[in-house]
């Protein structure tokens, strides 16, 4: 994610997709989720109080969900303008961590209060053992596509902030509207994923940029503004980690379970790789297969074809690395790794979400425009 918010620019094909499509950015989000579900069945792998662990899943899950408002909801400063402030009328209140707190609240209670292990044989009880994990990805999943696929879309509108051209101030707005009148569509501006978010979360409380806008509908290559040319949902707020987009999350984090799973009741490395690869693979074919037959991979959507393609990539991601340390034994550079796997949210924050650049442009030399960040960014963004 590290390298994706500050390569992004300079190298295109690791930044997210516009919309359709997989870039090296959209497998971060899916690959986090399905370690949290793999985590999640060693540390509840015996569990002596089901409401005291239940307490402590909750409490961490809201946790993580309002630092992910403190980080996302509002703005933090610019060079010229050392403040930080969350507008209550339009804070947005969900984001990436609040993403990954859903995934792992659902994921983790299912874990608590739906595991039962009373099948003893390990080859077909790994699927009996846990067959209301199933039920609830099915449920999830067809929750998804009945709203996805089958709520009508209306016309909506926005509005959008004019500045005066005597003042830097927006002193008044202009009312854009957005024709749709569809069902069943997963284009940017009349899916259903951002009705519900418009209406249930009000549509102020929204990204304001999403990643649409880099579509050649919007703007030209190049250029950072939309052009006024444009449709007008290119300026329209969408985002990126709604509501339905966190259900199918949950399924992510639910299948990383199921990886947990089985390297809990398999001992032996072969019995452990063959359920694991024959796992990902079945579930990277279905989503080449759903993605061919006209439901497109798409991160801000969180199609189902999405989900099943990335977490398959992240099950053969994890055969790949179980194999290379744990059977071949190779460990070196692995510390660097597992440091950075401890502290993942702490470098989310700091990096990630700009923390530590905010506090290295908070030290200046007489203007905030003399600091270490603009000097950087002069001698290798804007002169290369």
């Amino acid at each position: 994610m590290i390298l994706v918010d500050y390569a992004g620019s300079i190298f295109p094909f690791i930044a997210h997709s516009a919309w359709n499509g997989v870039r090296l950015a959209d497998f971060v989000m899916p690959f986090f989720l399905f370690i949290a579900g793999v985590s999640l069945a060693l540390v509840y792998k015996k569990i002596s109080d089901k409401l005291q662990a239940t307490h402590k899943v909750m409490l961490r899950a809201v946790k993580l969900f309002m630092l992910g408002v403190l980080l996302q909801g509002g703005y933090f400063h610019g060079i010229n303008s050392l403040t930080y402030g969350i507008d209550i009328e339009k804070i947005r209140w969900l984001g990436i961590l609040q993403r990954i707190a859903i995934g792992y609240i659902i994921a983790a209670l299912c874990e608590i209060w739906l595991s039962s292990v009373t099948v003893k044989d390990v080859g077909s009880g790994i699927f009996k053992n846990y067959y209301l994990h199933w039920v609830v990805v099915f449920l999830l999943s067809g929750i998804y596509l009945g709203l996805v696929h089958g709520l009508y879309v209306p016309d909506w509108q926005f509005t959008v902030p004019q500045m005066s051209s005597n003042s830097s101030q927006n002193d008044s707005y202009v009312i854009k509207t957005v024709e749709c009148e569809v069902r069943d569509d997963l284009g940017p501006a009349c899916n259903s994923a951002g009705m519900i978010d418009r209406y249930v979360l009000g549509i102020d409380h929204l990204y304001k940029k999403p990643v649409y806008r880099n579509l050649k509908e919007c703007r030209t290559a190049g250029d950072a503004q939309v052009l006024d040319t444009s449709p007008s949902w290119c300026q329209a707020p969408f985002d990126p980690e709604g509501i339905l987009g966190s259900l199918m999350a949950a399924v992510t984090c639910i299948m990383g379970l199921h990886f947990g799973h089985i390297l809990l009741h398999f001992e032996d490395h072969k019995g452990r790789l063959a359920n694991w690869l024959i796992f990902s693979l079945s579930t990277f074919a279905l989503g080449l297969f759903l993605a061919f037959i006209g439901i497109p991979l798409n991160k801000s959507l969180y199609t189902i074809s999405y989900t099943l393609l990335t977490t398959a990539s992240a099950g053969l991601t994890f055969c790949a690395l179980y194999l290379l340390v744990d059977v071949y034994g190779y460990r070196r550079l692995t510390f660097v790794f597992q440091w950075m796997g401890r502290h993942s949210l702490s470098i989310f924050v700091l990096l990630a979400c700009d923390l530590a650049i905010i506090a290295l442009q908070g030290f200046y030399w007489r203007n905030p425009k003399n600091n270490i960040v603009h000097l950087v960014v002069s001698l290798f963004v804007h002169n290369k």
